[in-house]
């Protein structure tokens, strides 16, 4: 199971150490850095993260801020040089507190934790409940091509007809399985479906999908894996 993290840390040498240490974890996929928390709050909103790396003393924005302005936040892993800040961390339900310095084996027990939880949460299904007009209908994810947004709508294509829905994409990408990867503001696809990928279109069947500037590296990313 691969678990896409950011970093939020305002020190560069502290930032660097953590990229290093990420870089060394096979199951951890670096989607970002940030010496920023506003910078890290905006992608938040935009894209779904699995996992934080995060700073509590910061400019603008704290650590402790940022989580509290979340409505629904990823697992979250700490790291100041206060212990002080502890207490509050684990009020806001973080996984692991890490207090500068650390050695790489104390980092290592704070992921491992993280993937041990991530991996029970998601081990059990192959289909999700999907609300539609006035019905819960079971979709197996075996059977998606492809997720479209439509304005308000979500169309979900599937083999064998289509299901139009209000559930948002955020949901969606909490839901669905790794096999599923987000390639625009505007689709998700099954990364088993496609057929050929061009000049960042991607062919399921008849349909070509464009993969766009924000969702890019993280496809090609994953298409290589």
């Amino acid at each position: 199971m691969i678990i896409n993290c950011i970093i939020i840390e305002d020190e560069p040498l502290a930032k660097e150490k953590l990229e290093e240490y990420v870089n060394k974890v096979s199951y951890l996929e670096l989607k970002e850095s940030f010496t920023s928390g506003l910078d890290a709050l905006q992608f938040l909103k935009d894209n779904t993260i699995e996992l934080i790396f995060l700073d509590v003393q910061m400019d603008e924005l704290s650590g402790i801020q940022l989580l509290e302005s979340l409505n629904k936040h990823p697992k979250v892993i700490m790291t100041t040089a206060f212990e002080e800040y502890a207490i509050k961390g684990f009020e806001l339900n973080v996984t692991d507190y890490l207090l500068k310095p650390y050695t790489f084996e104390r980092f290592l027990q704070a992921v491992d934790r993280v993937h041990n939880e991530l991996s029970k949460e998601k081990v059990s299904t192959d289909s999700i409940f999907v609300k539609t007009e006035y019905r819960l209908e079971r979709v197996c994810f075996e059977n998606i091509l492809f997720i479209e947004g439509m304005r308000d709508y979500r169309r979900i294509h599937l083999i064998d007809k289509k299901i139009m829905t209000l559930q948002t994409f955020t949901e969606f990408e909490i839901q669905l399985p790794k096999q599923f990867c987000r390639v625009h503001k505007s689709y998700i696809v099954s990364l088993d479906k496609i057929e050929s990928v061009e000049r960042d279109r991607i062919k399921i069947g008849k349909e070509l999908i464009p993969i766009s500037e924000t969702y890019r590296k993280g496809f090609y990313d994953r298409i290589r894996q």
